[in-house]
């Protein structure tokens, strides 16, 4: 019987790497598993299309963010799929969120042999951001400080 040493994680391997040796032999290394292009932005729900059932097996839904973040708004398109779909069934349009999504892109040759490609905003996640209070919403103080207690008069001389 082989005896088979496991030396632990390899640290320059990342997370996702386990390295074994057998004792005196060889080092086997498994694969990392893939990552994917993991992103998020805030911003208000502009528009909510309906489920699409594109087969019986593939459904997807799509909804528009936009991000005031710069000086020119934008409007970005994202799509939920499967069973991501209904994460959307808690929002309404003009909510604030904050959308977790991958980016992911596809190769696609026409019937006549042209390549094209094509990007998509795949959302996994979707958070409400919670509202900022008004400037004006407390005149009593601003801030983190406690509002100051009303003035007492004193008898001290000084």
């Amino acid at each position: 019987m082989k005896k088979i040493e496991n030396k632990g994680p390899s640290l320059s391997d990342g997370p996702f790497s386990l390295t074994f040796s057998e004792v005196g032999k060889r080092t086997f290394t498994f694969p990392k598993k893939k990552r994917k292009m993991s992103f998020q932005i805030s911003g208000k729900l502009k528009v909510i299309q309906p489920i699409q059932h594109i087969k019986e097996t593939f459904r997807k839904r799509e909804f528009v963010l936009t991000d005031d973040s710069s000086n020119y708004p934008q409007h970005i398109s994202f799509q939920l799929i499967q069973d991501n779909c209904t994460l959307m069934d808690a929002f309404q349009v003009g909510d604030e969120v904050k959308v977790m999504f991958n980016l992911r892109g596809r190769e696609w040759t026409s019937p006549s042999g042209e390549v094209k490609y094509f990007n998509s905003l795949d959302a996994w996640r979707i958070e409400r951001v919670a509202a900022a209070p008004s400037p004006m919403a407390s005149s009593a103080g601003s801030g983190d400080f406690p509002p100051l207690p009303p003035e007492e008069e004193d008898d001290l001389p000084f």
